[in-house]
């Protein structure tokens, strides 16, 4: 499938030719001559809490000094803000370490970082952004290009805006496109700033069609660049199991590969006659936990169960309820293939989790719990003993069970589970995060338990949908969710009181790999609308304007050309498809 980027319409057309000139009226990095009433402001993504220009930009030039906290030398923030001075000076930053609160002395034209003690900030409304664990503050004048915060994260969030203060040239891979003259500037704008919610994701499928690890550090970036701190790993599927583990060798010599796969729509019994496959290394997942955490996102790792295991099945049948020859799957939807819920599966899934555990230092492990046909369970005396014993009502409760245990096992290991939105079917486990997928409904359910929600909702949150006309997009798995109905998402459901509205902890978008088989087109569906989402998760709802952020969007797409993404240049927006 060619990944050209279609134009849906003339409209579309017209349009390219009037955004450039739009964009330059009302929105600019750089200092432009101009006569206007009212200051230019960036035109940043997501939209800061409070920001307002100031005065003169702020110039860097080679050999501008940086005044960083001596505590975070070889830092992760130290590291960044080199890489940041060296795109912009070719030269790595000239850093002077300080001990203390701040520098002694504040040296004109510098880049001061300060990183308070939040204790000093409590019960001060002027610090609300710095007392946030993600808040920070820049204040630029010709003089001083000053970065606060109160934590790492904090500071990492004031470094990724202030290169969206910069021109977008930033962002190109090779430095050597970049003219040696260019003249960088950082206008001069006071920013105090700080996210809505606390979780704001992005998933990504590799269980359909694998991905390299180089994209997926590609992937972190993105999700960087957008303020975005969690990235959903779909290690598992029916097509496919992608994750080492040491102590069952068979789940990457006979689980991570099927023999062919389907290529047009599911249905069309069209096949590729090529095995396809492919697995990470527990040395490569390390590799790429360690750099999501340099950019300060936790991974979120997804173990499919009880359902969604064909793959493993196909490897290790003794976990299964059946006597049959199971095989990894080559087409797409879903199987009656299940774990049974034996002491032996259990062990083994305890066993699997260990290993995953060690390479996933972060609170959550997403253990599925979607899409579990019963019939199996239904037809299994082992399973039809369970019940009986543990006195349950049905197949449904006995999921509970399942996805209880698990639990209990995690929450040992000081770790809490996230399940979509199908583990409340015959009660939800005590503790666990329920991932709303399917509408709002289940996410309101959980709320109103008390329980916390990540608001996911296929109508406007699943990547994998058409975001154009349909003739001439490549082949998606249905529907139509435009950037202007992602941008348009409220996560917190009318129908929750505002207490039970904390326990919405945020959203993410998801990426399905059924029919994406390339990095190219994982960009192309995610991009821009992830981009959109991530407005929606750190901005407040009051700050939100479609027209300000189509606007915004279209310089941001010189960011995104320059580090050479392949998004979906949907302008209209709001256009439907054609039915």
């Amino acid at each position: 499938m060619s990944m050209t980027k279609p134009l849906s319409n003339h409209k579309t057309v017209m349009l390219q030719k009037l955004i450039p000139l739009l964009c330059l009226l009302l929105f600019s990095s750089t200092s432009i001559i101009a006569q206007e009433p009212e200051p230019i402001l960036p035109a940043l993504i997501p939209v800061p809490k409070t920001m307002q220009a100031i005065g003169n930009p702020f110039t860097i030039v080679q050999g501008t000094l940086i005044l960083l906290p001596s505590e975070l030398e070889g830092s992760p923030i130290h590291s960044t803000l080199n890489e940041l001075m060296h795109t912009t000076t070719w030269l790595n930053g000239n850093f002077v370490f300080y001990e203390g609160n701040k520098p002694s002395t504040m040296t004109d034209s510098a880049i001061v970082l300060l990183l308070h003690n939040p204790e000093n900030l409590q019960n001060n409304t002027h610090n609300k952004h710095l007392s946030h664990q993600e808040g920070y503050r820049i204040h630029v004048t010709p003089e001083q290009l000053k970065l606060e915060a109160s934590t790492e994260h904090g500071l990492f969030n004031a470094i990724m805006t202030l290169r969206q203060l910069l021109p977008t040239e930033v962002e190109k891979e090779d430095p050597s496109r970049v003219s040696n003259n260019m003249i960088w500037t950082v206008p001069g704008v006071h920013i105090a700033d700080h996210p809505r919610f606390s979780y704001r994701g992005l998933h990504l499928d590799v269980g359909r069609h694998f991905m390299p690890v180089s994209f997926i550090k590609h992937y972190i970036d993105l999700l960087a660049m957008h303020k975005m701190n969690r990235f959903h790993w779909h290690l598992t599927e029916d097509q496919g199991w992608r994750i080492e583990i040491k102590a069952y060798p068979k789940l990457t010599e006979i689980a991570a590969f099927r023999k062919e796969t389907l290529i047009r729509r599911y249905g069309s019994n069209t096949y590729d006659n090529r095995p396809y496959g492919g697995f990470y290394t527990q040395e490569e997942i390390k590799d790429v936990v360690s750099y999501a955490a340099e950019k300060y996102i936790t991974i979120v790792p997804e173990i499919e169960m009880p359902g969604h295991t064909s793959a493993v099945l196909a490897a290790y049948p003794e976990y299964g309820c059946q006597d049959k020859e199971y095989k990894v799957q080559t087409t797409w939807g879903v199987f009656e293939d299940i774990f049974c819920p034996s002491e032996k599966t259990f062990g083994f899934l305890e066993d699997v989790l260990d290993e995953v555990m060690a390479l996933f230092p972060g609170e959550y492990i997403h253990i599925g719990g979607d899409e579990a046909p019963k019939k199996q369970w239904e037809e299994s005396a082992l399973a039809q003993e369970v019940i009986r014993r543990e006195g349950l009502k049905d197949e449904h409760e006995l999921q509970s069970y399942f996805i209880s245990r698990i639990e209990r096992y995690l929450n040992s290991k000081g770790r809490q589970i996230i399940g979509w939105d199908e583990i409340l079917e015959g009660g939800l486990a005590p503790r666990a995060t329920v991932m709303s997928w399917r509408g709002e409904r289940g996410g309101i359910e959980a709320a109103k338990m008390g329980h916390d929600v990540i608001m996911t909702p296929g109508n406007t949150n699943y990547f994998d949908h058409y975001q154009g006309t349909m003739s001439n997009e490549p082949l998606a798995i249905c529907c139509f969710t435009s950037v202007e109905d992602v941008y348009g998402y409220e996560p917190i459901p009318a129908a929750l009181s505002q207490e039970e509205a904390k326990h919405v902890l945020g959203a993410q978008g998801n990426v399905w790999t059924e029919y994406i088989r390339t990095p190219e087109k994982v960009e192309y569906m995610a991009y821009p609308r992830a981009t959109a989402l991530s407005e929606v998760l750190w901005s407040d709802p009051s700050q939100k304007d479609w027209y300000s952020f189509w606007a915004r969007l279209q310089h941001h797409f010189e960011r995104l050309d320059n580090r050479g993404v392949n998004y979906a240049p949907h302008y209209e927006g709001q256009l439907k498809p054609h039915e």
